[in-house]
């Protein structure tokens, strides 16, 4: 999750580096006075009103929690614990454990997509190249030769002369299609829990966001517990850091059933019957660290089993997605060639 003017990364180099400054024995005010003297710019109002606050007698969470918009409600919950508990310093590096856990989930997917993506993108500018300006030119040619053209050919140049003469339009339409379509995602909420609830039934790539949003939910819950937080504020917390509204509104729910008294694996049956955000096998093994007292090994566990299987389903992924393109791709050109020069053999004959 990129939070508005403070990135994942941002937050990850914050908590190191006090964490650090602390592990070497300088005092709270003390460590962010020195980081502030050699931090980047983004950091420096933000540093400035934090050592203002704690002068002011506020901790260092409730500080953090003016600046919602900027970090993860999980690093600003693990911080509290840590002060309520003494242990600011392993909560720090906890915060930043599992923001680079999240950071590394991110990289994978924008590499797993980014692939297809510029190949995608590339071959649609090249064939919109061509429609503009190399098509005209061959039409040119066929109507000096007065060439016998096919119904592919035919429909082709009439393409591209609509291209040619509205293309101004076109990419107006464009713009503001997707800039109607961002107004509506951010300001729609309607629209944000629709796309989420239906996203994990795209075809294969639904798949991996169904792993990436499990084992995030996972992740999370186990860091919180590992903090010494209850099941409660854990599945409390779970739900408001949430970017999913799925899982989000599945962990309100499971909150709820919980605090009526039904235990975890009731629970997690009432909240999702047909499996839609958990797998069995995720439901078992938490039913049973649930029953055994071992919830947050379980957790951890399914975690790194869910990790793995999304590392495999990528590497499937971007190893079946090379040849699909360039099959796709020969297709789409070879098909605007053949459209193309197939009138060139009834020149010869006309000549």
């Amino acid at each position: 999750m990129i939070l508005k003017g403070f990135s994942n990364r941002d937050q990850i180099l914050l908590m190191r580096q006090l964490a650090s400054l602390l592990t070497a024995g300088l005092a709270l005010l003390d460590a962010l006075h020195l980081m502030m003297e050699c931090c980047p710019k983004n950091w420096r109002s933000l540093l400035k009103e934090i050592i203002l606050d704690l002068n002011q007698g506020e901790s260092l969470s409730v500080s953090l929690s003016k600046h919602r918009d900027r970090f993860n409600p999980i690093c600003i919950n693990l911080i509290a614990i840590g002060e309520k508990t003494g242990l600011l310093v392993q909560s720090l590096f906890l915060i930043s454990k599992q923001l680079e856990a999240q950071e590394s989930l991110n990289r994978q997917m924008k590499q797993a997509l980014t692939y297809p993506c510029i190949t995608l993108g590339s071959a649609f500018l090249m064939i919109l190249a061509m429609m503009i300006w190399v098509i005209p030119s061959f039409e040119e040619v066929f109507l000096n030769f007065k060439a016998e053209l096919s119904i592919s050919t035919q429909l082709l140049i009439s393409l591209a002369r609509f291209l040619e003469s509205n293309i101004g339009l076109i990419f107006l339409f464009v713009i503001i299609f997707f800039a109607l379509l961002a107004f509506v995602w951010t300001k729609s909420l309607c629209v944000q829990k629709w796309c989420d609830h239906h996203l994990f039934s795209l075809p294969y790539f639904g798949t991996l966001f169904h792993l990436s949003a499990q084992m995030a939910w996972c992740r999370n819950l186990a860091y919180l517990l590992e903090a010494g937080l209850g099941a409660l504020d854990a599945i409390r917390i779970t739900a408001q850091s949430s970017n999913h509204w799925l899982s989000h509104d599945l962990s309100a729910n499971l909150f709820k059933q919980l605090s009526q008294g039904w235990d975890l694996g009731e629970a997690l049956d009432r909240c999702d019957p047909h499996n839609r955000f958990f797998d069995t096998e995720t439901k078992y093994l938490l039913r049973i660290g649930a029953k055994t007292g071992a919830l947050t090994e379980m957790l951890h566990s399914r975690h790194q089993s869910l990790d793995y299987e999304l590392k495999h389903q990528l590497a499937i992924l971007q190893q079946s997605l090379e040849p699909i393109l360039i099959l796709f791709l020969g297709l789409i050109i070879g098909g605007l060639l053949m459209a193309l020069y197939l009138p060139i053999f009834s020149i010869g004959k006309i000549i």
